[in-house]
């Protein structure tokens, strides 16, 4: 076999990590079938000009061909998925006929992007999305409870305190235009920069790329620095004595989400005017989470309100919704040490064989422990009965079976639990594990403030 090297970008954890991902995973669909989202999944792949058509993502779009295709087979058109809205849209589009409206679906799976990698930046990763879709109109308070779940589903993880960032996308189009610029998606694309490279380079882009004026570009950056856990933000915005139409309804819109999301989870949300989010299709809401005292890591979750995203010539098909960025989570977490999993494997038991003639009798304790919902393994090998403790040991396996004809002195099964060293008489039949001890459990390493330290 050749060299084996490392794929930059395409992330693959060692088995404790998994559990973590697979914990986070689990917790999602908990939370979001609770809220009554139906689960779909759609094709990796999607047309390029379909993906293209909504935003700065041209040259991050994995393009499909297949290495032995013919000059006329070379280029179908068609490239990986790099989000799972752009997807759904479509789905939406192509099966609505048989679909109930509203649709609440969510939706995990893998998408890639051709950015460069580096930290909590991966050119395959997984999201979890969840969307609300309406037919010809789609209430405002499904704007708010997009932030409701989502703050719901981080609070029960055992990970750092986090904070959904909220801004409305009228708020903010109302307000360039009322300093007179003529190109507002110009403007958003060079606000959705200033993380990246500061508000001195972004008011270069306002005032060369964008056509804005010195005064208006800084009363755009004076908007962007605005950030308040409540409504107090519409003043701020009013004393920058800019006047639209489009700019009230955005005050108004984004009060009633800051308002409306926090009386449900206090705290989870606050107003913050510099989150713009790159994508043309964002009409309303656009939403940003950070983890407190990790803010350097970027956004781990981030979606948005959207009105012609799912729509043609006959029907119209708004939405809104907002994805967690799994595997930028995952890799946060793992890199700070923020938490651990008390096993990397599902067994909670290992049953010993004594030798290989009675391994029969091992895979039927086994097989009677599996009936009852008890992950466990038979021993590998019929080593002597301290090296199969190891072994368990190794695993972080709880306990340690041993059959009757495996356990010396005693006329029936025992059980032992190696942490402690207490070794009693146990039925397969009946015998259960404390219930921290039956799955593996992921724990935060520190107080971090979260609504649940623990979490299975």
């Amino acid at each position: 076999m050749a060299k084996i090297s490392r794929l930059s970008g395409f992330p693959e954890l060692l088995p404790s990590g998994r559990v973590i991902e697979q914990h986070i995973l689990d917790t999602a669909r908990e939370i979001f079938e609770l809220h009554g989202f139906l689960s779909l999944e759609t094709r990796a792949v999607e047309p390029v000009e379909q993906m293209q058509r909504d935003g700065e993502i041209d040259k991050e779009i994995y393009v499909l061909r297949r290495l032995q295709a013919t000059a006329d087979e070379a280029d179908l058109g068609l490239g990986l998925h790099f989000d799972l809205t752009v997807p759904f849209a479509r789905y939406v589009l192509e099966h609505a006929a048989a679909l109930e409206f509203p649709l609440r679906r969510y939706q995990i799976q893998k998408v890639w992007r051709g950015e460069r990698p580096q930290e909590g930046r991966f050119r395959e990763f997984t999201q979890a999305d969840i969307d609300v879709v309406g037919k010809d109109s789609l209430a405002f308070h499904h704007e708010v409870e997009m932030a409701v779940v989502m703050s719901s589903l981080l609070a029960s993880l055992p990970i750092p305190r986090a904070v959904i960032q909220v801004n409305n996308r009228k708020l903010a189009e109302g307000f360039y235009l009322g300093v007179g610029a003529t190109d507002t998606q110009r403007v958003l694309r060079a606000i959705d920069k200033l993380d990246k490279i500061g508000p001195d380079r972004v008011r270069v882009l306002l005032e060369t790329e964008a056509g804005l004026t010195p005064a208006a570009a800084a009363k755009c950056l004076a908007l962007a620095a605005i950030s308040t856990p409540d409504a107090t933000f519409v003043d701020q915005v009013r004393a920058l004595d800019v006047r639209n139409d489009l700019l009230d309804q955005g005050l108004s819109e984004l009060s009633a989400v800051v308002t409306g999301a926090n009386a449900e989870r206090p705290g989870s949300v606050v107003a913050d005017l510099r989150i713009a989010r790159g994508l043309d299709y964002y009409t309303g809401t656009v939403y940003e989470t950070q983890l407190v005292g990790f803010e350097a890591a970027g956004s781990i979750s981030s979606g948005g309100r959207y009105d012609d995203l799912a729509s043609d010539a006959k029907q119209s098909y708004p939405g809104v919704g907002i994805s967690l960025g799994v595997t930028r989570l995952v890799s946060i977490l793992i890199a700070k040490g923020l938490v651990t999993a008390s096993r990397a494997v599902p067994s909670a038991v290992l049953v010993a064989v004594a030798d290989e003639a009675s391994r029969a009798a091992s895979e039927l304790v086994a097989r009677q422990l599996r009936r009852r919902g008890i992950a466990c393994e038979v021993a590998p090998s019929a080593d002597k009965f301290g090296k199969q403790i190891r072994y368990a040991d190794r695993r972080a396996i709880p306990y340690v079976w041993f059959p009757a004809s495996a356990a010396e002195g005693t006329a029936g099964d025992t059980v032992k639990d190696i942490r402690s060293g207490d070794q009693v008489d146990a039925d397969a039949a009946t015998w259960q594990p404390p219930l921290e001890d039956l799955k593996p459990k992921v724990f935060a390493t520190a107080d971090t403030s979260t609504a649940s330290k623990e979490s299975s």
